[in-house]
C-alpha cells in the first residue's frame, strides 16, 4: 500500500524515527482537516465509511469501527476523524489536571512486530482544556466517547475526587465515558480495578452523572478470577459496558529483530496483542451472559481480526495501531467487511 511503502517511511526518514514526532504532525494535520469546509470533508467520507448502523447502551452508531484513546487526547482534530471512516471517537485519556506526561522517548514503533510500546503517561492538557475545546469547536457528528485517567500527581487515596472533577466538566459533551483504570503508565493505576476502589469510583461517578453510559475500560493482563470480580463490580453498579482492553505488559509475539525496543517500559499494542484481547472479550461476554455491551480493542488489524472480535461478543471495535501503521485504508476495508457481513451480529446490544 502506498502508505506502507512511501508515506510512513518519508515521516519517519523526516523525524529522524521518532514515533512521538510522527504521531504529533499527524495529528496536527488531521486537526487541518478538521477545520476543512464540510463537503470536503464528506467527499472524503464517503469513500472510508460504510453504513453499518448499531445501537449499544443506548447510543445510535453509524458503524461499529471507532478510533480508540490515545490517538487523539486533547481532541484536535474531531471532525477529522469521520471522514477517515471512524463512527465514533473517543479522546482522551484526560486527566483532571494538566500534565506533560512521562519523559521522551516514551512511544517506540515496532514495524516488524506490527506493534507499538508506549509509556505516554497521560500527556494531555487537562479536562477543563477539553471542555473549552468542546464548547468554542462543538462535538463531532458521530458518538464522542472521553477517556478519563487520574491525575499522577493525586495520591491513590484521593482518586475519586480526581476522576469527579473530570467527569464534572466534561460529561455534558460525552455520549459515554470511558472510566481508565488499566493503563500500565501510571504508578499504582492498575490497583484501582480491584474490588473496593473501583466500587468507590463507580458509586461517586453514577451518582454525578446518573444518565451518562459510563464504561470501564479492563487491563488485559488480569486473571480470570480478578477479570470475573470487577464484572461482578460492574454489574452492581450499573455499569453501560466495558472495553477490552488496554495495552499488555508481556512481550510476547515480538519479532526477533525488535527484541532491542522490546526491553523499553510501557504497554504493548498491536499485533502480539490481537488474540489475548479477544480471549478477554470471549470471557466478559461469556461471564456476563451477553449483558454487558463490550467495545473491543487490541490488535486489530483488518478485517478478519475485527469480525473474530464481534464474533467474540463485542459490540463495537476500536482501532489505533492499525491505524497509525498503516494508515486509514486498514479502516475502509475493515468498514466494508463488517457492513457486507452485518447480518452475522445483533443490531442492538
Amino acid at each position: 500500500m502506498l502508505f506502507d511503502s512511501l508515506l510512513r517511511p518519508a515521516l519517519y526518514r523526516l523525524h529522524g524515527g521518532d514515533a512521538e514526532r510522527v504521531h504529533e504532525r499527524t495529528v496536527r494535520a488531521l486537526g487541518s482537516l478538521s477545520a476543512a469546509p464540510a463537503p470536503a470533508r464528506a467527499a472524503l467520507r464517503r469513500t472510508y465509511a460504510a453504513a453499518d448502523p448499531v445501537t449499544a447502551f443506548g447510543v445510535r452508531f453509524p458503524g461499529r469501527v471507532g478510533l480508540a484513546a490515545g490517538m487523539d487526547k486533547d481532541g484536535r482534530a474531531l471532525h477529522a476523524w469521520p471522514s477517515l471512516g471512524f463512527s465514533f471517537i473517543e479522546v482522551g485519556t484526560v486527566t483532571a489536571r494538566e500534565q506533560p506526561g512521562n519523559p521522551r522517548p516514551r512511544l517506540f514503533a515496532l514495524p516488524d512486530s506490527d506493534a507499538v510500546i508506549n509509556r505516554m503517561g497521560f500527556n494531555n492538557a487537562g479536562a477543563d482544556a477539553l471542555a473549552a475545546r468542546l464548547t468554542r469547536d462543538g462535538t463531532p457528528d458521530v458518538p464522542l466517547g472521553i477517556s478519563i485517567g487520574k491525575s499522577k500527581a493525586t495520591p491513590i487515596d484521593e482518586a475519586v475526587a480526581d476522576y469527579e472533577t473530570s467527569l464534572r466538566a466534561l460529561h455534558p459533551f460525552a455520549d459515554y465515558v470511558a472510566i481508565n483504570v488499566s493503563s500500565p503508565n501510571t504508578p499504582g493505576l492498575r490497583t484501582l480495578q480491584d474490588r473496593d476502589s473501583l466500587s468507590e469510583i463507580l458509586t461517586a461517578l453514577r451518582d454525578l452523572a446518573p444518565t451518562t453510559p459510563l464504561l470501564v475500560k479492563v487491563a488485559p493482563d488480569l486473571t480470570d478470577d480478578a477479570l470475573g470480580e470487577l464484572l461482578q463490580v460492574c454489574t452492581d453498579h450499573d455499569v453501560a459496558g466495558v472495553i477490552a482492553t488496554n495495552t499488555t505488559l508481556a512481550r510476547d509475539g515480538l519479532a526477533t529483530s525488535d527484541a532491542a525496543a522490546a526491553s523499553e517500559a510501557g504497554g504493548l499494542s498491536g499485533r502480539p496483542l490481537t488474540r489475548r484481547a479477544r480471549d478477554v472479550v470471549r470471557f466478559v461476554h461469556t461471564r456476563t451472559a451477553g449483558a454487558l455491551p463490550i467495545i473491543g480493542v487490541g490488535g486489530i488489524g483488518g478485517p478478519a481480526d475485527a469480525e473474530a472480535m464481534l464474533d467474540a461478543g463485542a459490540a463495537l471495535v476500536q482501532l489505533y495501531t492499525a491505524f497509525a501503521l498503516h494508515g486509514p485504508s486498514v479502516v475502509r476495508d475493515i468498514n466494508r467487511s463488517l457492513a457486507a457481513e452485518r447480518a452475522r451480529w445483533p443490531a442492538a446490544y
